[in-house]
């Protein structure tokens, strides 16, 4: 629906005009800085309420639609609209951001390299990286889309590098070089799509309006070599697979998710990086459906080496943040696995485990933060016994671990469910193989929590020398709404699948794919 009040607009600009307004406010004003940075992600939290409640799932596809003129000579405009599965998103950054902020309250302090200005810049960069993320989900034009996609890299790189831990630097720029890498091939397919639809009959002129180009697609008249195609399809798949990351582009996530700080890292892995597979499902599928048909066993391949890979790796590890880093590989796996058997099972399962995996995510590893900072250290064999002087936090990290390996009653179930079930009827080989990854999980998953969580005190922690505290009200607040949404969408997902689904028929419906039919094995009736 087109509305007369550009909500979708408010959505994104709050965000960035409150990181303007953190950066103005006085150097000494570190708290100010604090609470203001909370309550405008708290007013970005009650617009995405206002847009949720407004959406009507069984209306057009894109509503909330706004549209102006840009850069006419160019063919772009600034276009927004939010679908289903854009939906989706924007409400868990919508909610996990206030939860970030308040969890990396205290983050800030103590550096120095920011000329007495670290808290304004922390919270400051947090913000814009929202906005950006906002923006890029509800985008209906393909330039401007691609701008904030590539803009969202700058305030990371800085959160990495200027507020992460000792070997920051180079896994800032590792992080910056890899997905800089993928926009600049992605930034050739956007010119290349371009000068193919300024060539084009079905266009009066070049264009980068999405909804023109899917339906030029979709009824034929948008005619082009399918060599060309298949290129302009593999620039943007290559950028989204290095940002989701898909397995071997993934070489950049575990320095950054360890370096930066939990609430960075989180912030990157749980909310940016769902960019990238959301990219996959808005832009490969609609613009490229022959290509995406025609690679889609390549990518399922790589899908599902990279959710073995992820969880063996993490099986390895005795860095528990590096470990934790290595499952969402996994778990990035299984929702490009969901996206490309197009089905509409596995589309469905694969948008809702976008959410959940943000959700269980940020639960563990904020945790294991809350945990590393009481202990001073990463490595999994510097704890035990934790359970029996710090109840509560071994209670939710166990939680926020079952969440992680899909255990029934636990959000990330449902979506991985209906992922392995949309695999199995169309793929039932790969179906079997990432089935496998069920039980590797639950490997790396009971196995840390029982060196970290359970057995003899160290000796320091036993003899008194050290101490360490259960979860402090701070961090309660961060923690519970987590833990409370892992059982909610575990028992009851049907509000957030009834506005995916009809998205995701809208799109299998584009690209003109149709669920397998069930086979039903012949033999004689007894």
């Amino acid at each position: 629906m087109v509305t007369s009040f550009s909500w979708l607009t408010v959505l994104w600009a709050v965000p960035m005009l409150g990181a303007a307004a953190v950066m103005l406010l006085p150097a000494t004003a570190r708290g100010l800085v604090k609470w203001v940075s909370l309550v405008v992600s708290l007013v970005v939290l009650a617009v995405t309420a206002v847009v949720a409640i407004g959406f009507d799932p069984s209306g057009e596809q894109y509503q909330f639609v706004e549209s102006y003129r840009w850069i006419p000579s160019f063919g772009t405009g600034y276009i927004l609209g939010v679908d289903g599965i854009a939906l989706a998103l924007v409400v868990l950054t919508a909610v996990l951001v206030p939860l970030l902020i308040v969890a990396g309250w205290n983050d800030a302090r103590d550096r120095q390299s920011w000329g007495g200005r670290s808290t304004h810049i922390y919270f400051a960069l947090t913000l814009a990286v929202e906005g950006m993320v906002l923006i890029s989900l509800v985008s209906l034009d393909i330039l401007l889309f691609y701008v904030f996609f590539e803009a969202m890299l700058i305030p990371m790189y800085f959160l990495i590098g200027g507020f992460g831990g000792e070997d920051r630097s180079r896994a800032a720029v590792k992080f910056l070089l890899y997905n800089l890498f993928g926009g600049l091939i992605m930034l050739a397919a956007v010119v290349g799509l371009y000068v193919a639809t300024s060539g084009s009959d079905a266009f009066a002129a070049g264009t980068f309006d999405f909804r023109q180009i899917v339906a030029a697609v979709a009824d034929g008249s948008f005619a082009v070599n399918p060599m060309v195609m298949h290129l302009l399809f593999g620039g943007f798949m290559f950028a989204f697979a290095v940002k989701a990351p898909l397995w071997p582009l993934h070489r950049w996530l575990p320095d950054s998710a360890v370096q930066a700080t939990p609430a960075s890292a989180v912030l990157m892995m749980a909310i940016m990086d769902k960019v990238g597979t959301f990219g996959m499902l808005r832009y490969c599928l609609p613009l490229f459906p022959d290509s995406a048909a025609l690679f889609s066993p390549l990518i399922i391949t790589l899908a599902v080496i990279g959710i073995i890979y992820g969880a063996v790796v993490a099986i390895g590890q005795i860095d528990v943040m590096r470990m934790i880093a290595y499952t969402s590989i996994s778990h990035f796996g299984f929702i490009i696995l969901g996206i490309f058997v197009m089905t509409s099972q596995g589309q469905a399962g694969s948008t809702l485990y976008m959410v959940n995996h943000g959700i269980s995510t940020a639960a563990l590893f904020l945790i294991a933060g809350f945990l590393v900072s009481r202990r001073g250290t990463r490595l999994i064999s510097a704890y035990g016994g934790v359970q029996k002087i710090a109840p509560v936090l071994a209670g939710t990290f166990l939680v926020a671990g079952l969440a992680t390996l899909a255990l029934p009653g636990l959000a990330p179930f449902i979506s991985e469910f209906l992922v392995l079930i949309g695999t199995f009827t169309r793929y039932p080989v790969f179906g079997v193989v990432a089935a496998g990854a069920l039980v590797l999980s639950a490997i790396y998953v009971l196995w840390m929590y029982q060196r970290m969580m359970t057995g003899p005190l160290p000796h320091d922690l036993a003899d008194g020398s050290s101490r360490m505290r259960d979860l402090a009200p701070r961090e309660l607040v961060v923690v519970a709404p987590l833990i409370a949404l892992l059982l909610v969408l575990g028992f009851y997902p049907k509000p957030a699948l009834d506005v995916i689904d009809p998205a995701v028929a809208h799109t299998l419906t584009t690209i003109e794919q149709t669920d397998p039919a069930p086979r039903i094995a012949e033999g004689p009736v007894r």
